[in-house]
């Protein structure tokens, strides 16, 4: 960890919305891996550490967002991209808040993509000391599925990964939401 006087610690936390519907805030597993982060890592020593906030936000598939592509127009494609925009602003406020609050440095940032494939990517580009993130806890079913965003971290990022499970009691009753 960050020595006194030395360079600080570079901490990268992925963090994404919770995927229950109507609920555009920070999931389950990226808070708690970012309040695992303050609580294990960062402790007493605020100055030590910058947290490293990235956000990827998954295009759908077809770009519509559960619209029906047949009466799209160039206002609902630009109403998607601002919508998009706010909800990672939404998110990354969160965590800059709660930063602030306790004397953390800290940056945030967007990027577009495959979470797994970007978050490796920007692991390589910033060059993090460490790469923390959430695991939702989904069974092995629903792995060969879903796919596991930390999974594929731990095998492919070029710096230490910390994978954080969420506690029993978080759990919702369908793993998937988080």
């Amino acid at each position: 960890m960050a020595e006194s006087g030395g360079e600080a610690t570079r901490i990268m936390v992925a963090v994404n919305e919770s995927s229950i519907k109507g609920y555009p805030h920070a999931s389950i597993s990226s808070r708690g891996a970012f309040q695992w982060t303050l609580n294990k890592i960062v402790r007493d020593n605020p100055s030590g550490f910058i947290l490293l906030f990235l956000h990827v936000q998954v295009p759908d598939e077809d770009g519509f967002d559960d619209m029906d592509s047949i009466y799209a127009s160039p206002e609902d494609f630009k109403g998607m991209k601002d919508r998009d925009k706010k909800r990672g602003l939404h998110l990354l406020e969160y965590f800059v808040n709660r930063c602030h609050e306790v004397g953390v440095s800290c940056e945030g940032w967007i990027k577009k993509g495959d979470p797994k494939e970007v978050i490796c990517h920007e692991v390589k580009r910033i060059h993090p000391d460490i790469l923390v993130v959430g695991c939702r806890g989904l069974g092995p079913f629903q792995r060969v599925f879903v796919g596991t965003v930390s999974e594929f971290c731990q095998k492919h990022a070029e710096c230490p990964v910390i994978t954080i499970k969420r506690k029993p009691e978080e759990m919702p009753q369908d793993p998937v939401d988080d």
